[in-house]
């Protein structure tokens, strides 16, 4: 069993997109993140050094959210997920997802997402 850091709603604005309005224009983006770890040792000796600090985890993830563009929010979560698994060794492995609540589609809805989930 694993134990896991989850942080939901980071947020920024991005000029992520397939449509070259969305790339000049921009709009809203948030990320849910979860992180699978063992925080055993963390919980044992009070230890911030032995546990991931998820307010730099947070920083990590809205720079990419208000970085360089890209076309795909499965490059994004891609991305996100990759720098997570690259920075933390502690981390077994790691959930993205990435929202995109003005997406341009012309019926109405609350939200388009999507998931990634790897591993080491």
């Amino acid at each position: 069993m694993s134990d896991q850091i989850k942080i939901t709603g980071i947020s920024g604005f991005g000029y992520h997109g397939v449509l070259e309005s969305e790339r000049s224009v921009g709009q809203n983006f948030s990320a849910d993140i979860t992180i699978s770890l063992s925080t055993r040792a963390a919980g044992e000796s009070d230890d911030l050094t032995k546990t991931i600090n998820y307010a730099e985890v947070a920083e990590l993830v809205h720079r990419f959210i208000i970085g360089k563009p890209v076309k795909l929010l499965e490059t994004l979560a891609e991305k996100i997920a990759s720098a997570i698994l690259a920075v933390y060794q502690l981390a077994d492995g790691v959930n993205v997802t990435i929202h995109k609540p003005e997406a341009p589609v012309t019926i109405p809805f609350l939200d388009i997402s999507v998931t990634i989930q790897r591993s080491r």
